[in-house]
This record gives structure tokens, C-alpha cells and sequence, in this order.
């Protein structure tokens, strides 16, 4: 039996896991990568680099980040305290949902994932104080290939629950979209 229940969003092979709770007494234990039961969810490759984040501000966003081709990655998203609105937008080149998001909250709580496949980008806001996220990647971080897309761009339509703040300097350096912009390459 998986502890993983996969269930599909709007965007294909964007998927929400949720993630079975067991627990007694003394607390309880979820499995957080199991790669036989997350092949069968959608995970491709390796676990090649695993990222942990800590935010102190509810209404921070960081974010919306994405690897380049040749170098772009599968991500697994999980909060382990607090919560966060994760969003993830479909940049595939082609695709019938492109620069379409899907947001989901994820908490410490909530028991949920998201598994986020190559060919989108990531981002979240805080929703509480002291949040922290674990990040599961597929592929390595390669400085060159990193890219990103502004978080506030009109052109997104992401609608953060909370006032944005506390950008880095990084994310508001983000462009905003171009009419001519086509996505990126599967």
C-alpha cells in the first residue's frame, strides 16, 4: 500500500500528494520520499539535491524559480511548520495550460506535497510566521541555467492572499513576461 494518494490538478503532471499521517500516542510519522511509491506518482530521476528553507515573515514570497534545459528538474514541495500558498505555472512551450498556476496550501499540518515536473516554475508565499519547506530535486542547482519569473507580474494573475514582502533582491529583479515570450523547451 502506497503512502502516497496522488491526486491530479488542472495542469497535467502537476500532481498534489497527500501523504498518509500514522500515528498513536506518542505522535506520528509521514514518509516524505519513498522512490518506488513516488515513480508511481510521476517522480522521475534521482533525488540528486535536497534543500531546506526557513521563513521568518507571513506574506514573504520567494520565488517564481525554474531551471533551464538542459538542467531542468522535477521538485517535490513539502512544509514541514507553518504553511505557505505554493504555486506552481506551467511553462511548457506548447502546452495547453501554459502560464496557467495552480496554488495549493501546503502546512505542517496538511500532510500534502506537490510534485512539480520539469518546465515550471515554483514559488510560495507564507501564509504564517516561521515556516519551513523541504525541497526534493531531480537534478543538481547549476548557477547558469537558473532562471525566474517576476511573482507580481500582471501577466501571472497569482493571487497572494496576504500583501507581498520581503522579495530578495534576486526576485524582484525578475522581468515581467513578454508578449513574445513562448515558454521553455520540453
Amino acid at each position: 500500500m502506497s503512502r502516497f494518494l496522488r491526486r491530479d490538478t488542472p495542469i497535467e503532471g502537476l500532481a498534489l500528494l497527500e501523504r498518509a499521517r500514522l500515528g498513536d500516542d506518542r505522535g506520528f510519522l509521514t514518509r516524505l520520499f519513498c522512490a518506488e511509491e513516488l515513480a508511481e506518482a510521476g517522480w522521475l530521476g534521482p533525488v540528486a539535491q535536497v534543500n531546506e528553507t526557513g521563513t521568518q515573515k507571513a506574506g514573504t514570497v520567494r520565488g517564481m524559480h525554474f531551471q533551464l534545459p538542459p538542467f531542468a528538474e522535477t521538485k517535490l514541495v513539502t512544509c514541514v511548520a507553518g504553511a505557505v500558498l505554493d504555486v506552481a505555472i506551467d511553462l511548457r512551450e506548447g502546452s495547453p495550460t501554459f502560464l496557467k498556476h495552480f496554488a495549493v496550501e501546503l502546512s505542517g499540518e496538511n500532510t500534502r506535497s506537490l510534485l512539480i515536473p520539469q518546465g515550471f516554475a515554483h514559488g510560495f508565499q507564507t501564509l504564517t510566521d516561521d515556516v519551513r519547506m523541504i525541497y526534493l530535486h531531480s537534478a543538481p542547482f547549476r548557477a547558469e541555467a537558473e532562471a525566474g519569473l517576476h511573482a507580481e507580474d500582471p501577466a501571472l494573475a497569482i493571487d497572494w492572499p496576504l500583501p507581498v514582502s520581503n522579495l530578495s533582491m534576486r526576485d524582484r529583479a525578475h522581468p515581467l513576461l513578454s508578449p513574445e515570450y513562448r515558454g521553455v523547451a520540453a
